[in-house]
């Protein structure tokens, strides 16, 4: 047996019903926010410096991953070597 049922909701709907939070606002301040920094800085305009303070804790979560793999890879790097000497020795 097959049971298939359709609901007809709004994506608003849908965040309610789960009791997500409503972060139309928060993009519509920010879109606002960027727009306004590059009409105020459109001569001299660095997307860099219009992007930074909201990628600056993006940046550093990066930083701290590639970290963490040169970390992992030096482990890895270090115990196979002291795998291989410990076959040699059986």
């Amino acid at each position: 047996m097959k049971v298939t049922v359709d609901f007809d909701i709004t994506p608003e709907e849908v965040r309610k019903l789960f009791g997500l939070p409503d972060v139309e606002a928060f993009q519509r301040q920010l879109m606002d926010d960027i727009r306004d920094r590059m009409a105020a800085g459109a001569e001299g305009y660095d997307p860099l410096k219009l992007f930074q303070p909201y990628l600056a804790g993006t940046m550093a979560s990066w930083d701290m991953f590639q970290k963490m793999l040169g970390n992992v890879t030096t482990m890895a790097a270090s115990g196979s070597a002291s795998a291989d000497g410990d076959r040699g020795k059986k």
